[in-house]
């Protein structure tokens, strides 16, 4: 074979190889900006607000050193895992005294007249509930991350085997078209 032909395919699968790492870090990028925009709309949808200064919540804040969202909105997925885990996650264990839904409300059905305990079901069911749906748009925002994080790694690998290509184009250029290998 021929080294410029050798040399000719490589910068062919190069050229390939480049133009996919391109394509793929504009998909990422497509994801990432869906993700995100889909995350916040749901949020702002919600109007989830971190407690005021002063608020019944606020000690949870407190207690988690995040005090700098007090009355902020809810937009991010990131967001989303600290309302659920510091706010809502505290207040449901507080009420169920460490116990889970299933284990209150198999209690509950075993006493139907004890109407605290339906109560207590019922506002932890609630927290729960609300909570899984927060840390869902928190999973989503942290794929969109993985995302934004994969379209940079396209975009530089792209751009190194760009640098080698053209270091192959040159190579071919300069080879004699006799020489084999």
């Amino acid at each position: 074979m021929r080294r410029k032909t050798l040399d000719l395919l490589l910068n062919w699968v190069g050229t390939v190889l480049t133009v996919v790492l391109i394509v793929a870090g504009v998909g990422l990028v497509i994801g990432n900006s869906f993700t995100s925009s889909q995350v916040r709309s749901q949020l702002q949808e919600q109007k989830v607000f971190f407690p005021k200064v002063g608020g019944r919540d606020y000690q949870d804040l407190v207690k988690a050193h995040l005090t700098q969202y007090a009355g902020e909105e809810v937009l991010t997925g990131s967001e989303a895992q600290i309302f659920a885990n510091d706010i809502i996650g505290v207040d449901t264990m507080a009420i169920s005294g460490g116990k889970t839904y299933a284990q209150l409300s198999n209690a509950s059905l075993s006493d139907p007249g004890n109407t605290a305990l339906a109560n207590q079901v019922e506002l932890v069911f609630r927290g729960d509930t609300l909570r899984g749906l927060l840390l869902n748009a928190y999973a989503f925002g942290f794929m969109g991350q993985i995302a934004l994080f994969g379209a940079i790694a396209a975009f530089v690998l792209a751009l190194a085997m760009l640098f080698l290509v053209l270091l192959g184009i040159r190579h071919y250029l300069q080879i004699d078209p006799e020489v084999s290998i």
